[in-house]
């Protein structure tokens, strides 16, 4: 059965869905069927695995509005173990759509339930809000990692982040726990990526991978190219830091990869 791991922040720009294509993307590497689903209006993980929002017929809105079931709206990527449960702008209607629907939190979970046997691993890129999408999501999952860039203000939000987290344990997925804080675009010169890192670090220990994200050009390009970056320069920091971050998920959820 495979394990649902949600990718949020609702704070633009920490590096969630660069996060969650190069994470599903080393991860199928490593040989472990993985779904990536973009759970994000803005459908960036869609276009960065090359494809077009707007050509895309069923997508995860017609799966929670509609009830089509994701088997049909889930495309092969050109990665082989890395398939795509898609997004497109529609999925802005669909808090509104959902609000008046009986168990409304639940419908993603519904969703995945179906094809969560055909996986080691389903990613969500979460929409930036912690609005009906993201809380979705979060009931879905079987976890959550926190992308927390090395920038002034990166503690900005965290605590509203980890006070809905908690509503959710206590409300509608006692199950869900944080996999880890992921700390993003570290750029070695500067004083305050390190201070960054010493704060998140010395303030939530053991919740912090081990594994830090640099800021990488090749990581910024791929996605114009529509593919991970371990398909565009497999020797990039970007690269291997993803991969180094899905070998210690592997490892911390005592799996075993290629």
């Amino acid at each position: 059965m495979g394990k649902i791991i949600a990718i949020a922040n609702q704070k633009g720009g920490v590096g969630k869905t660069t996060t969650a294509i190069n994470l599903a993307a080393s991860l199928a590497a490593l040989e472990f069927k993985t779904l990536l689903v973009d759970a994000d209006p803005q459908a960036n993980s869609t276009s960065g695995l090359g494809f077009n929002p707007k050509e895309i017929e069923l997508s995860i809105y017609e799966c929670m509005v509609d009830n089509i079931s994701p088997a049909e709206a889930i495309v092969q990527t050109e990665l082989p173990n890395l398939d795509l449960l898609a997004s497109h702008i529609n999925l802005v209607g669909a808090e509104i759509e959902m609000i008046n629907l009986e168990n409304r939190e639940y419908k993603m979970r519904e969703s995945l339930g179906e094809v969560k046997d055909y996986y080691d691993f389903i990613i969500i890129d979460c929409s930036p809000s912690l609005g009906l999408i993201t809380i979705n999501s979060l009931t879905a999952a079987n976890s959550v990692i926190i992308p927390v860039q090395c920038e002034y203000f990166a503690l900005e939000g965290l605590g509203k982040l980890l006070n809905t987290i908690n509503i959710i344990q206590s409300r509608l997925n006692t199950d869900l726990a944080i996999e880890g804080i992921l700390l993003t675009m570290y750029d070695l010169r500067l004083r305050l990526s390190n201070q960054v890192v010493n704060e998140v670090t010395s303030h939530f220990q053991q919740l912090v991978f081990d594994t830090i994200i640099p800021r990488n050009v090749r990581l910024s390009e791929s996605p114009s190219f529509g593919v991970p970056v371990l398909a565009q320069d497999a020797d990039s920091k970007g690269a291997l830091s993803y991969l180094k971050l899905a070998k210690e998920i592997v490892e911390k959820n005592g799996l075993v990869g290629a």
